[in-house]
């Protein structure tokens, strides 16, 4: 099952769903292959400009023909929106792809049928520069070759990792759903911090977002864990040596795991909520 050879329609036409088709495109999916639907005819057709994919204000005709279809619109509404989409739904049997957070499969189940084959999916901002970093849940009823076709869409927006159970959603929510509004905050504090100390506003912006960027990839470029990296920055006595032990002594690393523990819990009572 060749991604290239797939339908692939989406439900809902914001941000998450431009990248995820423009990183399709980008890796050689046809336009063609590629359906939005949204009530925005606004968006769809600014869409349909910038992409060259298939529109449609109609949720039921766009899936009529999907072999992976999309959810890509908000908790709150997502029950109303594919209601009416559950007879078309089974029909075509199609692996449906729900990347909204907090509504678990027993819920997607209730509303589209046991037979449904579903991906539970906690993509993250940084899919629109192609560079994400997706959590992956399958259902039993997915199969080997539906699970493939999905992992090549998130692939094409980045990394994309499949987890062993749902529960693991709220883990990847704690360190990549949320994750990109930690490192912000680490780059806006370190370009405030260097405009104190008399670099401009552009250069400490500049200097510090590369510099994340930088050891990103080295972080996934080697063999060497992230703890290893860091101490192979430090000379004894020197100034990294000297900084790092700030943030020890301060507590860092049991703030971040405080937070992510944080973030976690509050996804668990999202769920639940959203669930009722």
């Amino acid at each position: 099952m060749k991604l290239d050879e797939l339908n692939i329609s989406f439900i809902g036409a914001g941000n998450m769903a431009s990248a995820i088709i423009g990183g399709l495109i980008e890796n050689g999916v046809s336009p063609k292959r590629v359906t939005a639907s949204d009530p925005s005819q606004d968006k769809l057709t600014q869409m349909a400009e910038t992409l060259g994919i298939s529109i449609t204000t109609d949720n039921v005709e766009a899936v009529r023909a999907a072999d992976i279809v999309l959810l890509c619109v908000k908790p709150q509404v997502l029950e109303a929106v594919i209601a009416p989409m559950k007879d078309a739904l089974a029909a075509q049997s199609p692996v449906v792809v729900s990347i909204a957070a907090g509504i678990e499969v027993s819920s997607l189940q209730k509303w589209l049928g046991e037979d449904i084959a579903i991906v539970r999916v906690m993509p993250n901002t940084p899919a629109q520069v192609l560079e994400g970093a997706s959590g992956l849940y399958a259902t039993e009823k997915v199969s080997a070759e539906q699970k493939q076709a999905v992992e090549d869409v998130f692939a094409a927006i980045g990394v994309a990792r499949w987890v062993a159970s749902e529960e693991l959603i709220h883990a990847v929510t704690a360190v990549s759903g949320s994750g990109p509004a930690y490192f912000f905050l680490m780059i806006s504090e370190m370009a405030k911090a260097a405009e104190k100390l008399g670099l401009s506003t552009e250069d400490a912006k500049q200097l510090a977002a590369q510099t994340a960027l930088g050891s990103a990839k080295m972080v996934l470029g080697s063999d060497l864990p992230a703890e290893q990296l860091k101490k192979n920055v430090m000379s004894p006595g020197g100034t990294t040596e000297r900084a790092i032990h700030v943030f020890e002594n301060e507590g860092l690393p049991q703030l971040v795991e405080k937070a992510m523990t944080a973030c976690a819990d509050r996804s668990i009572e999202m769920a639940a909520l959203l669930g009722k």
